[in-house]
């Protein structure tokens, strides 16, 4: 398939700016890939399509306040640094994105802070990340990660054209958010309720955790045509023995397994056997699932609705099937749903 394939026209006042009020009161579109119908929920109804025994797979990623803004020294020029990883804790070395990025040189030092409570020197600048530092300070290790997120910002994304504000940092992540390392909130997860998790439980569906760490491949943009060309960044993703015995006895129970967003389905689609069972893994995926690809061990997922030609879009394409997932983008504009993060839900089933 061709990139121009997933472009469609996404008007500016379709993008959600801020999440619904209550989480689980996002809007909700069925879409039935058998009969291709549609039909029109709120998201806590989700639990009326599912059942005992059933499984629900989340991914427990945690988001750090990844966006930093700082000074270049004898400049002062205004940078925006994003943090991407850290590399090695005792030399405080990161992977970073830099911008504006041609200012930045080997050597340079870069300044964060009201007081410049926090320096960081550029000693990479050719990594196709984008550049390394290391940032300068005594304190442990701990005391380092408590000013650096201090002086961090909720990493939104950028098609979120607004200030951040104080209840970004809990509504851009997941109510299950345990191990920090994304730089993305994997968003399908961010609808589920306490109280909704509750509800399900006690109707008897089960839960199963895996971790992808969101990285750079969330952000990168395709700029091939020939997608079969497109290379995606490596994500760090982890699945526990438990988590696949629990998708695996459902599957064997000829039960529901619904990969709740698209970085649960890479995930799951990461580490399957020849016989379509998931399989432990810690690791590193850079797995891109665009149509046609055959799915191993969801039966059904839940997404956002994404931005054009994303490798999100490509990969729920793959999943509804193109002409159906183009479809249901059409019905969801025209009735109003929300696009991207803060957004509306899909249910594919």
């Amino acid at each position: 398939m061709k990139l121009s394939q997933f472009n469609y026209d996404l008007p500016e006042e379709s993008i959600a700016l801020y999440p619904s009020e209550n989480r689980d009161e996002a809007r909700l579109l069925v879409v039935n890939r058998k009969t291709g119908q549609f039909e029109h929920r709120i998201f806590k109804e989700i639990i009326n399509y599912f059942d005992d025994q059933d499984v629900f797979v989340f991914n427990n990623t945690k988001v750090f306040p990844a966006r930093l803004y700082g000074n270049k020294e004898k400049t002062g020029a205004k940078i925006e640094v994003f943090l991407l990883r850290e590399l090695n804790p005792d030399q405080r070395l990161w992977d970073v994105l830099v911008d504006p990025a041609r200012k930045i040189r080997i050597g340079n030092k870069l300044y964060f802070g009201e007081d410049d409570s926090l320096v960081a020197e550029v000693i990479d600048n050719t990594t196709s990340r984008g550049r390394t530092l290391r940032f300068l300070f005594d304190g442990s290790h701990d005391e380092f990660k408590k000013t650096l997120y201090s002086l961090g910002e909720t990493p939104l994304p950028r098609y979120i054209k607004r200030d951040v504000v104080e209840e970004d940092a809990e509504r851009y992540q997941t109510i299950f958010a345990k191990h920090e390392g994304a730089v993305a909130a994997p968003t399908a997860g961010m609808h589920f309720s306490r109280e909704l998790l509750k509800r399900c439980e006690i109707k008897g569906i089960n839960f199963a955790e895996i971790t992808l760490h969101v990285g750079l491949g969330n952000f990168r943009s395709v700029d091939v045509e020939d997608l079969t060309k497109h290379k995606m960044d490596s994500e760090q993703i982890i699945i526990p023995e438990e988590a696949a015995n629990i998708v695996n006895k459902a599957k064997d129970g000829r039960h529901q397994v619904c990969a709740i967003g698209t970085t649960v389905m890479r995930t799951l689609e990461s580490s399957v056997s020849t016989y379509g069972y998931l399989k432990p893994f810690d690791g590193w995926t850079n797995k891109f699932i665009f149509p046609p690809y055959e799915f191993s061990v969801a039966s059904s997922m839940v997404s956002n609705f994404h931005l054009p030609q994303s490798t999100l879009m490509m990969m729920v394409a793959a999943y509804a099937g193109y002409d159906l997932l183009m479809e249901s983008y059409r019905v969801a504009l025209k009735e109003g749903y929300k696009f991207g993060a803060y957004g509306d839900a899909m249910l594919i089933l």
